[in-house]
């Protein structure tokens, strides 16, 4: 009789990231559609969200409903679930009240794998005109990567640091929730700081914009909370602990 117990699916996920960005060269095509796959089995409750239970609601103060579960309905601000982060990636989940955006930023040097759990969200994403600029600190013409409406359950989408939508904003039309795998992660002092950007399209160049970095470094309209992560635990070796 086999008494292993069947690995969760965020331990699948960690463990091939785990594979996959621990080596010295860059992913390839079959290891990046193997993470894909992975994300695309998700739901909210393998991460410890209720995405119909309005109770319990991380904005009221109350994170677990009856359950034991965030509750994915009674979000009211923007809210931010950690997971994991190492050197190599960071594993996270945002969940969104209905009508809320989080502004225009990038992700300098970095591919992002994201799954919608639940919910509708408006995606406008951006990657910069080729030798317009290398540093996703200057401003400068963009072109549009992706400017439309999804809904979940939807296959995970992947960006790249210079294709794929690299700058993006997302905009909740129902209250959702977008499971996102982040590597390298975001780091101020090794040269990937978030930055945030203002679009101006150009009515002469259908599909295009300049995109300017915002004087503030963080938008002051833009709150997000934290809340803790009530799914599945991790097994970590303890040199991964962070």
């Amino acid at each position: 009789m086999d008494c292993k117990m069947e690995k969760s699916k965020i331990q699948m996920l960690y463990d091939a990231c785990n594979y996959v960005f621990s080596q010295e060269e860059l992913p390839n095509f079959q290891q990046i559609q193997c993470l894909k796959n992975i994300l695309n089995t998700f739901e909210a409750v393998d991460v410890g969200i209720d995405e119909f239970r309005l109770d319990g609601s991380p904005g009221s103060g109350e994170v677990m409903n009856s359950n034991g579960l965030i509750s994915g309905q009674g979000v009211s601000e923007i809210t931010y679930i950690h997971i994991y982060e190492c050197d190599q990636f960071s594993m996270g989940i945002f969940c969104l009240p209905a009508r809320r955006t989080f502004p225009l930023h990038d992700h300098p040097g970095m591919m992002v794998l994201s799954k919608l759990l639940y919910g509708s969200v408006c995606i406008k994403a951006y990657d910069w005109v080729r030798g317009e600029t290398c540093s996703p600190r200057t401003n400068g013409l963009a072109g549009t990567a992706i400017d439309g409406i999804f809904n979940a359950p939807c296959e995970p989408s992947v960006l790249f640091p210079r294709s794929g939508g690299n700058i993006h904003s997302f905009t909740a039309l129902t209250p959702c929730a977008i499971l996102d795998v982040l590597s390298p992660p975001y780091s101020d002092d090794l040269g990937r700081p978030s930055t945030y950007f203002l679009d101006f399209p150009i009515p002469s160049l259908p599909g295009y914009a300049w995109l300017e970095e915002r004087e503030v470094k963080l938008p002051c309209d833009l709150v997000v909370k934290g809340a803790p992560y009530l799914g599945p635990p991790l097994d970590v070796p303890d040199d991964d602990l962070c």
